[in-house]
């Protein structure tokens, strides 16, 4: 039946603020014991939690060296210099320069944006970049979600008569570049209340502090809310705090008035307009934006975020998803062939860690097949292609393993590597190869635990089907948007089984549509959906009781909206959890 995953229940919450706070509120005490986990225990905080404003906002001149940007912009835009918008071509980098762009060209029309090229120029600022400014005539360069570590790039442009405000969220070296104006919240010497902004965040707050400065309305600034959103939740930053408000009035946004590049997107994805969620940019929107830089250029991307007429709009919607539609099969081929090759012996590693190298491999898609990979067969995971000459790749970890101690423990073999504990990139010799090989699989068997391999399920609670009234239907969906800080609820509800009506979906009916019904209830059905969990039909469809770990979701289907379970692991009832 797939994978075996062990399910988890997270400690309760103290007994007693959960009684006082289900009093206080009026709600039940699984819905308390929630929020008290969630750090919400008074009648004050989950005021805040369930009601986000925008005054909850925090003054950008908290930020140090914002000062200092916003002057440099305003005196650039004052005196008509021309002003070059620089950011990475992945979802945060691309929605960052949109944002800030679409902002500047308010003001002034000597303002252009740059992408550079996954392919040819890699991550973050690029001596071709700087150089293309040049010779442009630009003297100011605003960098997003890039420049916190490009001391020699920043001297650089400073030869050629540029200034650089760098925006970025990566943590800093001890070193800053030395710009005019350095922007990250993660800066040791930054007392900004709120660190887990995202590139896009960080670009945001800019046009916010530009615009109190210079008595621009806040009004004026909600339309980019939309871009911003879409940022936060495929960065995947902590949905608490100041992300959690911009993310809130972001989605209002995407639902109510969205941009025309991202209607398109919408539209294109299928999307039920009106009621997208945090999850639909992270599995479709997101992804779509992605594909551009994988594919072709992520200028595209941009190109789509501020472009002006419905015409312009789907014309580039239209592109970026045969972009990512080609990325699609292009990542299922490769998911395949790197699958066979662990089972066949081919891999250059697949006893602690699953190493797999093949030059002919698209160099855009590689990180999602690492992501696959781990799902697979649950290890950490580098998946490595040939690219101008090296080898080069993405890791990714499982929980509770550094990776990135990993890889760093090879670093003489390397040309260059970057990343966190999770998620990695590297670039090596092909002579190294083997080496890297061999070493990383030591050094990983040296430090994992058994616990490390086994997937864990997480759950808050256990509930029976009838806690799940319509009132606690209605609070739950308050507590969105969801993401990591603030996850949707995990109950696990045991005993139940499906009541004749269960099918397979999807292509090669890989997904299972069920109604399911708890032993003592038989009269009240719950419908369900099982992703990727076929392997339990005919156990389901011989009526025999499972176990379910899911969360709750709404479901839109021709204009009217139910619940329905989302099912994240299932197990045979009367197994011991």
């Amino acid at each position: 039946m797939g994978m075996e995953r062990k399910w988890i229940l997270k400690p309760e919450a103290d007994p007693e603020k959960v009684s006082r706070l289900s009093a206080e509120l009026g709600i039940d005490k699984v819905l308390a014991g929630l929020l008290v986990s969630r750090g919400v225990s008074t009648f004050e905080e989950a005021r805040r939690f369930f009601r986000p404003s925008l005054d909850d906002l925090h003054d950008p001149f908290l930020m140090t060296d914002m000062d200092k940007a916003v002057e440099r912009l305003h005196e650039a835009i004052v005196k008509g210099e021309k002003i070059l918008v620089y950011g990475d071509y992945d979802v945060d980098g691309t929605t960052a320069v949109s944002l800030v762009y679409s902002f500047i060209r308010r003001f002034t029309d000597k303002v252009d944006f740059y992408i550079p090229d996954r392919y040819d120029e890699g991550y973050g600022v690029s001596y071709k970049g700087i150089d293309s400014a040049a010779e442009a005539g630009c003297d100011l360069i605003i960098t997003l979600d890039c420049g916190i570590k490009a001391i020699d790039k920043v001297e650089y442009a400073r030869g050629k008569g540029i200034d650089v405000i760098i925006c970025d969220h990566h943590l800093p070296e001890a070193e800053l570049p030395k710009a005019v104006a350095v922007l990250d919240p993660k800066r040791e010497d930054c007392h900004y209340p709120f660190d887990d902004l995202c590139g896009c965040g960080v670009g945001f707050k800019l046009v916010q502090g530009y615009s109190a400065r210079y008595g621009v309305p806040f009004e004026t600034l909600e339309p980019l809310l939309d871009i911003l959103a879409v940022a936060i939740a495929s960065d995947l930053v902590l949905m608490t705090g100041e992300n959690r408000v911009l993310a809130h009035f972001g989605l209002k946004r995407l639902n109510s008035d969205p941009c025309k590049g991202l209607l398109a997107m919408i539209n294109l994805s299928k999307l039920d307009a009106g009621h997208v969620t945090i999850d639909d940019i992270v599995f479709k929107i997101g992804p779509h934006i992605n594909a551009a830089g994988r594919m072709e250029s992520g200028r595209l991307a941009v190109e789509l975020l501020t472009a002006k007429t419905d015409e312009e709009a789907i014309e580039m919607g239209e592109k970026i998803n045969d972009n990512n539609n080609e990325r699609k099969s292009i990542d299922r081929e490769i998911t395949k062939d790197a699958i066979e090759m662990v089972r066949s012996g081919k891999a250059l590693c697949s006893e602690h860690a699953t190493i797999v190298y093949n030059p002919e491999w698209n160099k855009g898609v590689v990180g999602i097949v690492a992501s696959r990979l781990v799902e697979a067969f649950y290890k950490p995971t580098v998946v490595l292609t040939k690219s101008n000459g090296f080898v080069t790749g993405s890791a990714r970890s499982v929980r509770g393993f550094d990776l990135y101690e990993a890889i760093e423990s090879c670093a003489d073999l390397m040309e260059n590597f970057g990343g966190h504990v999770y998620a990695a990139g590297l670039t090596l010799k092909e002579e190294h190869l083997q080496e890297f090989a061999e070493r990383m699989d030591k050094f990983i068997s040296g430090k994992i635990v058994p616990e490390m391999l086994v997937p864990i399920v997480e759950a808050d609670s256990k509930i029976d089907f009838s806690a799940i009234t319509p009132k606690f239907f209605r609070i739950l969906k308050q507590f969105q948007p969801f993401g990591p800080g603030n996850s949707n609820p995990a109950f696990i509800t045991e005993d139940v089984y499906d009541s004749g009506n269960g099918r397979k979906v999807g292509a090669e009916g890989v997904h299972m549509r069920l109604d399911l019904v708890e032993g003592n209830q038989p009269y009240r059905q719950i419908p369900a959906i099982a992703f990727n969990m076929s392997d339990y039909y005919d156990y389901i469809k011989e009526g025999n009781p499972v176990d379910i770990c899911y969360s709750i979701v709404e479901n839109f289907y021709r204009g009217s909206s139910s619940v329905q379970l989302r099912i994240k692991d299932m197990k045979e009832h009367n197994e011991l959890i």
